[in-house]
């Protein structure tokens, strides 16, 4: 979240100053630091202490706040920065309960009384079109008759779940809700439970203990505990709970699930882990979450949980055909107590290689302005204008070493050595203070809210993060623990700290697990809930995280960034991007949002309506780290048509940014932009014009991302201009490796290089990271070039003319004749397939890996074809299929030319038989045929390496 009235670094000056009179009550009254102590972090380190005059966590009349917590809480590190944390941290003076809190389907807010609950299922669309919301509005209040609690406290909480706590001397009420949890689970005593309903309820099953309702359209059970009874009187609905002190209520889809909901309504969910593990080797990422139910009465367990859209979309795992309605569009639910997703994981690369046709003298010379400047800092003082123009000045640094001005390039690094280490010295302002009340480190001088409010610490600290990076590309002994990286590695705990046994600072704090994305502010105090608007400068974070971990050998550090970067790429291409036109409602008149909010999103900003900024403000910074951008370019195209056609064809405001972004779906539209425009525009403040001049120039000659490749490592892509296919990588590591694509290919990379069909382009500096970032030893072997035995080992497999499917590349390519489908529709069904066996196959199975292929087809001229594809498994060679995957058809163009399909994108249509296991002397067999059309295609087989684009199946086995 970022107030920015005024935008500029002079302007965050005159914003702090306004700051630091509305909250001089806050700085006297936490007194200063003059006893404040530095806590050394290798050579740098951080006060204990915040500077003198300076605030920290305030409400909105300027007060200090502290956690509002019970004594069972107290002291452990306060989640910030969540869809809860207005209970937590109180914003308003007037308000010790909570704001609107949306956790999806339902809603809460806490009042007195207890816990207000409902259902929006209907938006509100503003009449301009440029927001909508699914604001709270109360069905229930659910507590304990008599209950006139002062305030409400938070008496727990887990990785996507809180439980508020309510006393008033005679009654306790406590009540656990989360994300995609589509009941409440309560704890009371002193009195009956209680539920107060916002109209006259309607009772469609009362069976004593268990009680259906429909209030305002939404139908709920209560669920009291065995031999109670549910008494309505109105709008009052009371259980004596007969001793015990626990009920629950659920969101029931319609009347008729009470039944199913009621199989758990009395497990109830104490506690919620999401883990994840990045499988290098498959270039996939699993993610995990289980939840852990304890019954209040019976034996059973598990629960049902509703899963967002970025979740159904990516698990493999089976899902009721119960939904709800929320602000993220569908949710779908899961019976059981855990679910996984599996994402492809695609890299981020350092930076572009030196590929384009620029002009390297004036490249040269843009990139001098930069570094020659009286003040490349351009008066900036504060976390986010100074991490901005750390941003521009990382982004200069491989361009000057791509140009051979070692000279710029090690001047540039000097300066972005020499202001991290001022802010990392623990002295004082410039600097960072820990804060031992909400446990957080904060930058000082601070900017928009990140001290009085806890917000944007990834937003701002991620420019340092990557910052640090480019640095340890060049000089990785300056990033070591002992010297600066420890302090680097402490700014990442500070927003995402995944060590559950790390006290000092909550776990994942910028981050929603549940919901793939972070959130903004730090309280939450708004009546739409939380909200985030810069979706790429959290993304700049994990990239940031990434290539920080890789540049230095810390894998955990890299893979927590491939996890953050990879969830929320995923979520903000449905929530702020809209991909699959399945979140924003009707009504709501834009193909992007500036920021979106819990109850919903909204096309603005926080400081400007103008729509250039609106769009650019979710592409900025543009780095290697925005290719996440292009996975779908037809949306991206759009969202950028819109922006055109809405200012008379051309881009206005932040034109280097739009231009960037426009080069990341047509590159030629971009660099006609860029040849046209670039005389006589002003560089958005952390843009220059030697990146963008390089970054156009360079994707015009690479072409657009290629989202269907992986690598088995993190910091590779895959570009594609026409048929010219560019696999780029890099290694930061002493020694050489290979670096092996998902579409067969194989690129040697030297040590510390960047590599690519066009070459290699060594690092200059000093260093290298000396842990091994290779895949395990289980990681599938690279084809060998002409094997003359079968092989036994399952893993890549290549199809061939004649039916056969062999461990190597094919010594020539050639077209397979598809059958045409003779106008029929075979959509699932096998016709005149071209069928591709091999026997005698071994291997373990890859925990939580799934098969995957890249067929290149190609329909010619031919309109309204469709290829369609099955891979069948017998486990152990005895002639019985044991499991049956076919694939969702991929529609070909009528324009000559090899299409890739490809599983992952195409999606499982549908899986038969037993769940995959290891191979014991197994068959494996692949079908391609015609599933629409009524002319026949070509399936390219029997290609070797070097012919490129070779149709590959690839097994998930060791």
């Amino acid at each position: 979240m970022k107030l920015r009235s005024l935008r500029g670094p002079t302007a965050a000056l005159t914003t702090l100053a306004l700051a630091a009179a509305a909250t001089l009550t806050a700085a006297l009254g936490a007194g200063s630091a003059a006893a404040a102590t530095t806590v050394r972090v290798g050579l740098g380190g951080y006060s204990d202490a915040r500077p003198a005059g300076t605030v920290g966590p305030s409400n909105s009349d300027g007060a200090p706040v502290t956690p509002k917590v019970t004594p069972r809480t107290a002291g452990q590190a306060a989640p910030t920065n969540d869809w809860w944390s207005s209970l937590i941290y109180q914003r308003y003076a007037g308000n010790p309960y909570s704001e609107n809190l949306y956790a999806h389907p339902m809603t809460f807010k806490a009042q007195a009384a207890g816990l207000e609950v409902g259902y929006p299922t209907t938006p509100t669309v503003t009449s301009d079109g440029r927001q909508y919301d699914y604001t709270h509005t109360r069905d229930l209040t659910l507590g304990v008759a008599g209950l006139n609690s002062p305030d409400t406290k938070v008496d727990g909480w887990s990785d996507w779940t809180v439980t508020p706590y309510w006393a008033d001397g005679a009654h306790t009420f406590s009540a656990t809700i989360g994300h995609g949890l589509p009941y409440v689970f309560a704890h009371a005593t002193g009195g009956a439970a209680q539920v107060t309903t916002a109209s006259a309820p309607t009772v469609f099953s009362n069976q004593g203990s268990v009680l259906g309702i429909t209030v305002g359209g939404h139908s709920y059970g209560l669920f009291a505990p065995t031999g109670s009874s549910w008494n309505v009187n109105g709008t009052a609905l009371t259980a004596n709970l007969g001793g015990k002190d626990y009920y629950s209520v659920a969101l029931l889809p319609s009347p008729a699930d009470l039944a199913q909901f009621r199989t758990y309504a009395y497990d109830f969910v104490t506690d919620t882990r999401v883990g994840w593990n990045y499988d290098q080797a498959a270039g996939k990422l699993t993610t995990t979450f289980t939840a852990t139910t304890t019954a209040q009465e019976g034996t059973a367990t598990g629960t049902l949980l509703a899963l967002y859209p970025q979740q159904w979309q990516a698990t493999p795992d089976a899902l009721t055909a119960l939904t709800y309605t929320s602000p993220r569009g569908t949710m779908k639910v899961r019976q059981g107590s855990s679910f996984s997703t599996v994402q492809s994981v695609t890299g981020v690369l350092p930076s572009l290689p030196d590929a384009g046709s620029y002009d390297r003298a004036a490249l040269d010379g843009y990139l001098h302005q930069v570094s020659d400047a009286s003040d490349p800092f351009h008066g900036a003082t504060d976390t986010y204008w100074v991490g901005k123009a750390l941003g521009q000045l990382s982004q200069l640094v491989p361009i000057a070493d791509q140009l051979g001005d070692t000279a710029a390039r090690d001047k540039l690094l000097g300066l972005i050595k020499g202001k991290l280490q001022t802010w990392f010295a623990g002295t004082g302002s410039p600097g960072f203070a820990y804060d031992p009340t909400w446990k957080t480190l904060i930058g000082y001088p601070a900017s928009y809210g990140t001290d009085a409010e806890l917000n944007d610490h990834h937003f701002h600290y991620g420019y340092f993060v990557q910052a640090a990076a480019t640095v340890a590309r060049y000089d990785t002994a300056w990033a070591a623990d002992s010297q600066w990286g420890g302090m680097v590695k402490l700014l990442a705990k500070d927003a995402a700290n995944t060590d559950r046994a790390d006290t000092r600072f909550p776990w994942l704090r910028n981050f929603d697990p549940y919901e793939g994305h972070g959130w903004a502010s730090g309280h939450a105090g708004f009546a739409a809930g939380n909200n985030e608007e810069s979706s790429s400068e959290s993304l700049n974070f994990s990239a940031g995280l990434l290539l920080f971990g890789a540049a230095t050998g810390d894998t955990s550090l890299r893979d927590l960034g491939v996890y953050l970067y990879t969830t929320e790429a995923n979520a903000v291409q449905q929530y702020w991007f809209d991909a699959d036109h399945q979140v924003f409602p009707a009504g709501f008149q834009h193909s992007t949002v500036g920021m979106v909010w819990g109850s919903g999103a909204a096309y603005s900003t926080w400081w400007t309506a103008a729509p250039g900024m609106i769009h650019g403000i979710n592409f900025l910074p543009v780095t290697s780290g925005s290719l996440y951008l292009a996975r779908r370019k037809d949306d991206l195209a759009a969202n950028l048509a819109e922006l055109k056609a809405g200012n008379g064809g051309a881009f206005t405001d932040w034109r280097d940014l739009l231009w960037e972004a426009e080069a990341l779906t047509d590159p030629a539209a971009a660099k006609t932009d860029w040849d046209a425009g670039n005389a006589g525009y002003t560089p958005e403040e952390g843009e220059s014009r030697a990146h963008t001049y390089h970054w156009i120039y360079d994707l015009a000659a690479l072409g657009t991302l290629d989202p269907a490749t992986t690598a088995d490592t993190p910091t590779a892509a895959v570009f594609t201009n026409g048929s010219t296919r560019t696999h780029v990588a890099h290694n930061y590591t002493t020694t050489a490796r290979t670096v092996r694509f998902s579409d067969g290919y194989t690129l040697t990379v030297p040590a510390r290089s960047t590599a690519s069909e066009r070459g290699t382009e060594p690092d200059g500096g000093t260093g290298g990271a000396t842990g091994s970032p290779s895949p395990s030893a289980s990681a599938s072997p690279s084809p060998s070039a002409s094997p003359t035995t079968p092989q036994t080992r399952a893993g890549t497999l290549y199809p061939q003319p004649g039916g056969t499917l062999t461990a190597a590349y094919g010594t020539g390519a050639t077209g397979s004749t598809i059958a045409s489908g003779g106008g029929a529709n075979h959509d699932g069904t096998p016709y005149q397939p071209l069928t591709y066996t091999l026997g005698h196959l071994a291997g373990t199975l890859r925990p939580g890996a799934g098969t995957d292929f890249d067929l290149y087809v190609d329909a010619g001229s031919s309109v309204a074809l469709a290829q369609q594809a099955r891979v069948s498994y017998d486990f152990d060679g005895n002639g019985t299929v044991d499991r049956t995957e076919t694939y969702r058809y991929f529609a070909t163009d009528p324009v000559p030319g090899w299409e890739r399909y490809n599983a992952t994108a195409a999606g499982l249509r549908s899986t038969t038989g037993a769940p995959l296991t290891d191979l014991s002397n197994g068959t494996v067999t692949l079908e391609v045929w015609p599933a629409l059309g009524n002319a026949p295609a070509q399936l390219r087989t029997g290609a070797t390496q070097s012919q490129g684009n070779a149709s590959v199946l690839r097994l998930p086995f060791d």
